[in-house]
């Protein structure tokens, strides 16, 4: 383990486009989905829907949060119907769960998504025993990243000390809060759909573009 982060007890990863890559365009039928719910709410067409989907995530962080506060939609109706996509674009990728296991402490995913969702993708990657626990959009109180509410209410959840805690995340405006707490921050800059909004200087401390490259470089070095 590299000496700067020697410290670290608690390695903390967002989940879509961060545990696996962009290139999977998972997020894409995740998309999709939201559109044609949007689309049958407001009894729009497509196009409509994804401008209105695109505007509640710039504004609230999730597309649920503004569909929650202007139409008082079910969450956990939207999250099933949203998140009901096959995972035949993952794949189970050895090195990345060998490294995430050989991090000293522990592993916890924090996402804007829900648990069982969550738990899908983590087993199709390999990854189902990697982690301790998935801190998610329900426990947050539908509260999404980057809202800093979340992240200190994650902190107390889990007996979480922000000085000892690392997040490694491919949105860089989430990042933003997780270090005004304290913590160290890692950007996955991997070309992910608004990745690079909202980057502000000093709050990034590691930039990089694979996770399982940085992991290795991290675990391998004294």
């Amino acid at each position: 383990m590299i000496g700067a982060l020697t410290h670290i007890r608690n390695w903390i990863f967002d989940l879509d486009n961060t545990l696996y890559p962009p290139g999977a365009e998972l997020f894409s039928l995740i998309d999709g989905r939201m559109g044609a719910y949007i689309a049958e709410l407001l009894s729009v067409d497509l196009v409509e829907a994804r401008r209105v989907q695109k505007g509640y995530f710039r504004a609230h962080g999730t597309t649920l949060a503004g569909l929650m506060a202007d139409h008082g939609v079910d969450p956990h109706h939207f999250l099933d119907f949203v998140h009901d996509i096959p995972l035949d674009r993952l794949s189970h990728d050895a090195h990345v769960a060998e490294t995430l296991a050989a991090l000293p402490g522990r592993r916890i995913v924090f996402t804007n998504g829900d648990a069982l969702y969550a738990a899908r993708v983590l087993d199709k990657l390999g990854l189902g025993g990697v982690f301790e626990t998935v801190y998610d959009i329900h426990q947050l109180d539908y509260r999404p990243k980057p809202q800093a509410e979340g992240y200190a209410r994650m902190c107390t959840a889990l007996d979480i000390d922000p000085y000892q805690s690392l997040f490694v995340e491919d949105m860089a405006r989430n990042l933003v809060p997780a270090k005004a707490l304290g913590m160290t921050t890692v950007w996955i800059n991997n070309g992910s759909e608004l990745g690079n909004e909202g980057v502000q200087a000093g709050m990034i401390d590691y930039e990089v573009a694979d996770l399982g490259e940085w992991l290795k470089h991290i675990t391998e070095s004294e």
